[in-house]
């Protein structure tokens, strides 16, 4: 028997948009090196090596991101508990937005998406290392 799909990715995406704050890469664009701000990159690991990541950002694939905020995990990282904003990016800003939305129902707040992602961070000068 096939499934019965009722929402589709780009659905759940838009929920998401709606859900979540954003901001744009040209107001992220300073924030790097902040001491009130952490980027957090939730692309995995074969796309942060070939394209890079922001200076200073956080490591956190989509599939490991719950594990790193929760103190209580082994995988915990210490980056998530601290009292700054967090400014989430992907490639483009969908599994961001999915991402932050997730992030800001276990508790951590204040969680940015920035639009556009690492496509955009790149198409406005951005700095990736």
């Amino acid at each position: 028997m096939a499934q019965n799909i009722t929402k589709s990715a780009k659905d759940i995406v838009k929920a998401a948009l709606t859900k979540v704050p954003a901001i744009s890469v040209d107001a992220a664009l300073p924030l790097v090196g902040s001491d009130t701000h952490v980027f957090v990159d939730l692309r995995d690991g074969t796309e942060q090596s070939k394209t890079g990541m922001i200076p200073g950002a956080v490591a956190s694939s989509r599939g490991m991101m719950e594990f790193h905020i929760d103190p209580e995990s082994p995988a915990h990282k210490p980056e998530f508990n601290q009292d700054k904003t967090y400014v989430f990016y992907c490639a483009s800003g969908g599994r961001s937005a999915l991402a932050a939305q997730v992030a800001m129902d276990m508790g951590l707040s204040p969680v940015l998406n920035m639009s556009g992602g690492v496509a955009a961070w790149k198409k406005a000068g951005g700095t990736l290392t």
